[in-house]
Order: structure tokens, then sequence, then C-alpha cells
């Protein structure tokens, strides 16, 4: 088992990632009846997808030597408008440290890792995932 979810009421959750004990809390957005004072589930998703790419990034960043600290990513989730509620898109802009020092051909590989991340491989096809590196 990988987690265990408690319903709280007041549409909050409390989740523990079993292995580690580490909790978090997620709420109901606002824009659906929540208090939107925790993350979201669809918050969550988009969330995970960053944090997904930049690890695995990081891995191959530690393989090829490069300093791969202070890299940023900033997730922007897009709900639908439509019925039914889902999530349509993740927008994603990495930013790198003005002295990141990967060379093009590091750089194309970086994205190339990025891309095939198993969260980005488990999203539904018609979730549009806009995805720009800032070197």
């Amino acid at each position: 088992m990988t987690a265990q979810i408690i319903y709280k009421g007041a549409l909050r959750t409390e989740c523990e990632h079993l292995q580690s004990k580490t909790i978090i809390e997620t709420d109901a957005p606002t824009d659906n009846q929540g208090k939107g004072e925790r993350f979201s589930p669809t918050d969550l998703v988009a969330t995970a997808y960053g944090t997904c790419m930049i690890t695995t990034m990081a891995i191959k960043a530690a393989d090829m030597q490069l300093p791969f600290e202070g890299t940023r990513i900033e997730i922007t989730k897009i709900m639908s408008t439509d019925a039914p509620r889902r999530i349509a898109g993740i927008k994603s802009t990495l930013y790198f440290p003005t002295d990141f020092p990967a060379t093009d051909a590091q750089k194309e590989q970086l994205i190339r890792i990025a891309r095939a991340c198993p969260v980005e491989k488990s999203l539904h096809p018609d979730i549009v995932l806009d995805v720009e590196f800032n070197w």
C-alpha cells in the first residue's frame, strides 16, 4: 500500500505516505464548494507532473555531473470549462540557474528526459501539456 487517505469533513482529506509517514492535506477548490486552503486533488496532479519532470531531469543531470540545484518549475493547472470537470491543460515553465553549464546536446537530453517522465506518460492524451524551458 502506498498511502492512506482519511476524509476529515468540510471537503478536506488527510493523506499519509505510509513509507515516510509524511502527511499532506487536500481541500476542494473554491470553484467547487471548497475552502481552497490546501492543494486540491487536481492541483496535486499538476504538481506531480512538475515534480516528476524536475526529479527525472535531476537524476540525468547528476549522471552528467551538472549542478541542478536552484532549477525551478512554475506550474499552472487549467481546468475545463465544460462538464465533466477535468484538467484540460498544464502549463509548465522551467527556469535554470543563469550559470547552468549544460551544452546544447545535454539540454536536449534533459528535455527528452523531462518529456518522458512517468507522470507525463500517465496523463490522459487530451490534457494539453505546454512546457517551456528557460536556460
